[in-house]
């Protein structure tokens, strides 16, 4: 049984990966989940690319709560499922994104230039809407 288990976890790694590219109608087009990890001030701010989904990563002070974020982001991303991330610019979703993907087996899109560069290239973007 130890064998199993170990064998699912080799390939949970082998088959994760961390690539970064910006946010394109092609990428869009593919119906990829989007995970916004920004604060709910700047969803508020400038909204949100249309249908993606917000997770906080870090807040307003730069503290975390992985297994918060790691449970949220779960209920919406299927093992081995490749989803992409964005923030404001690009450089949360990197330091959030790299060891998720290499070292936790998640499939990412670090979205380069975040929101900013989504912003620019007039890619559709929603007001965001508390759930609360």
């Amino acid at each position: 049984m130890k064998w199993v288990l170990s064998l699912f976890l080799l390939t949970n790694i082998l088959m994760a990966d961390y690539i970064a590219q910006p946010i394109d109608q092609k990428l869009l087009d593919s119906k990829i989940k989007i995970i916004d990890i920004r604060t709910p001030g700047e969803w508020v701010h400038t909204g949100i690319v249309k249908g993606s989904i917000p997770i906080m990563f870090f807040d307003e002070r730069g503290n975390y709560d992985l297994d918060a974020f790691l449970g949220e982001l779960n209920k919406h991303i299927k093992p081995g499922e490749r989803f992409a991330l964005i923030c404001d610019t690009g450089s949360r979703t990197k330091v959030v994104g790299v060891p998720l993907g290499q070292e936790m087996g998640y499939n990412i899109i670090d979205l380069k230039g975040g929101i900013q560069y989504a912003i620019s290239k007039k890619i559709p973007i929603e007001v965001y809407k508390s759930s609360n």
